[in-house]
């Protein structure tokens, strides 16, 4: 990180002059995570493993990009290659280079490929058909290296099957990595993962279903996840939402700024002020790359010395590939000097001020249900007479709670300066319910992830259902336990899928700011040890205004009690809100 504490008027003018001239075109579409990325697919292609003969692809065209921390610490769901389209009739083939860690124990520590329809991560309308892992672990042997209701695990064959995720030869996977794709035959969709050394098919041995909102639109995506490993893309015959990485190095032309301090108070320096400061930078062919303080040159105009609006300057002046750039580029940010805060008040009230809860132990026993402060605004005065707006991230909040009627929440600065704010607490009615069948899963935990599924449950709106059950584990990882589904009565739409061990994804929970979920347990591994036998009690709120929540107590078979909650999940439709459980190498016995 350097800083320009003092800057001449005729450097201003170039740094203007400079902003001026570089671009403002590109998109956050994907990230390149890897500094020496050139030199090390060289050497992971001429490192390659397997010694078959390698099958000759027409068409392919350079695609050159590094998906996951080179360093193995990507887990899952965390990194993602770009989107691939694939048309009705259409074969999509890649190739890249995947690097195992060589101190991998787990099996599925490869990469998914994740088959969806035409709609970005996150969108309202995205739907999976499901996923398909390198590794392969049959649904007989509880294993989970394919998902989704619209995967045929049976139609799935590999030349190296594992028994269980601690199964040694995970290394066998890794090399370079021919994937295709083919839609060819309208009666037929198979999947081919091969490095000549291991070779896994998936033969649909039926035309896919078209989960586009939009029936005349026939086109899937393709994506690939690591986890623990990563992705050094090659090449495909399909150029890719974004466009093409080519192998060329890239000059930089504009960069986005993230996490600039909207106030700072007298005496900080400059260096304290920019820590946490990053910019996306955008390169030559759209590529972005997220540059952090330490790589980035700051000043501010005028100086810290005094209150006051300030300039910030940020200049960064390497390619793509780290080398010094022809030209450097230019941001601007505005921030603001202030002393002490004198009182604070609030000038937005939030867009949530009236809760329906059910306030079960999960969520009392971690000091209430939080305060959603989406669309607060809280303005303060200063000590020297300024008036600004508060970051709310830099605000306490007080819980909400769970009881009936009018409540204060305290809003506290960090000098300790408060105000409150009312909200409403209705509480939501609580029945219990008795899912079917009355014994999910084999009794040896033997069921596979999502092989089995109880009867969707609808909870009307401003009500909480409750289920009692006993929960029985294979004790293999702490996802082999409970998890329930919340989604629409026809299964189509997924709103959340949660797990017992604090984990979970859909269209309700990917991305969603408000959504609060318990910070997990102390020590996982006793946790695990105290899951085959525990007594648990689930909670399914239907909150009435489009979200939803789902609480857990699990009362362990070493006598300790744990929690788990996941808190405003959204996008749920209040008229169409069910819930189910699903298996992974567990079973669960309801009352």
């Amino acid at each position: 990180m350097r800083y320009l504490n003092k800057i001449a008027s005729a450097f201003c003018a170039a740094a203007l002059g400079l902003l001026a001239m570089t671009s403002c075109e590109g998109g956050d579409l994907y990230n390149v995570n890897s500094p020496d990325w050139l030199s090390e697919k060289i050497d992971s292609i001429n490192n390659a493993k397997g010694s078959g003969q390698e099958e000759v692809l027409e068409g392919m065209m350079e695609d050159v990009y590094t998906i996951g921390a080179t360093d193995y610490s990507t887990g899952w769901w965390a990194a993602f290659s770009k989107y691939y389209q694939i048309a009705d009739g259409q074969t999509w083939n890649a190739q890249f280079n995947l690097s195992i860690n060589p101190d991998a124990t787990n099996t599925y520590k490869n990469f998914a490929l994740i088959i969806c329809n035409d709609e970005d991560r996150g969108a309202a309308d995205y739907k999976e058909y499901g996923a398909i892992r390198f590794d392969h672990q049959p649904a007989s042997n509880g294993g989970n290296s394919e998902w989704g209701d619209h995967i045929k695990r049976d139609n799935v064959t590999s030349t190296l099957t594992f028994q269980s995720d601690t199964d040694k030869g995970v290394d066998k996977l890794g090399g370079k990595v021919t994937l295709t794709i083919d839609r060819s035959n309208p009666n037929d969709f198979i999947v081919k993962i091969t490095n000549g050394t291991v070779t896994k098919t998936y033969n649909h041995k039926a035309a896919l279903e078209n989960l586009n909102a939009d029936a005349a639109n026939t086109t899937i995506r393709a994506f690939l996840v690591p986890e623990g490993s990563y992705i050094n893309f090659l090449a495909t015959n399909i150029e890719p939402i974004g466009g093409f990485t080519s192998a060329l190095d890239k000059a930089p032309l504009s960069m986005e700024l993230s996490n600039v301090p909207e106030v700072v108070k007298v005496g900080t320096t400059l260096e304290e002020a920019v820590e946490n400061v990053s910019a996306t930078v955008t390169f030559e062919e759209g590529v972005t790359k997220v540059i952090p303080a330490a790589e980035l040159m700051f000043t501010a105009i005028p100086d810290m010395d005094q209150p006051g609006e300030k300039t910030l300057v940020v200049i960064y002046n390497k390619t793509f590939k780290g080398e010094n750039a022809n030209q450097p580029i230019v941001a601007y940010a505005k921030f603001r000097v202030v002393t002490e805060i004198e009182s604070i008040t609030v000038t937005k009230a939030p867009v949530q001020t009236t809760y329906c809860i059910y306030g079960s132990e999960a969520v009392t026993a971690t000091g209430g249900y939080p305060f959603n402060a989406t669309g607060l605004e809280v303005t303060a005065t200063y000590s020297d007479g300024e008036v600004g707006v508060v970051n709310n991230a830099t605000l306490k909040f007080s819980a909400v709670p769970t009881t009936a009627g009018t409540h204060k929440v305290t809003i506290t600065t960090e000098n300790g300066k408060s105000t409150t704010v009312d909200v409403t607490v209705k509480e939501a009615k609580v029945t219990t319910v008795h899912p079917t069948p009355t014994v999910l899963g084999a009794e040896d935990n033997t069921s596979g992830w999502w092989s089995a599924h109880t009867d969707n449950i609808l909870v009307p709106a401003g009500e909480t259902y409750q289920v009692n059950f006993t929960n029985y584990s294979s004790l293999g990882a702490n996802w082999n336990n409970f998890v329930i589904v919340l989604r629409s009565a026809d299964n189509a739409t997924e709103y959340a899928v949660v797990r017992a061990d604090n984990f979970g994804w859909g269209i309700g929970y990917d991305g969603n700011a408000a959504l609060r979920n318990s910070g997990g347990q102390a020590d996982w591994g006793a946790w695990l040890a105290a899951m085959n036998g525990a007594k648990c009690t689930a909670y399914i709120t239907n909150c009435g205004d489009g979200t939803a929540d789902i609480q857990a107590v699990m009362k362990g078979t070493d006598g300790v009690t744990y929690y788990q909650y996941y808190l405003g999940i959204c996008n749920v439709n209040v008229n169409d809100c069910n819930f189910a459980f699903t298996v992974d190498s567990s079973h669960y016995v309801f009352e």
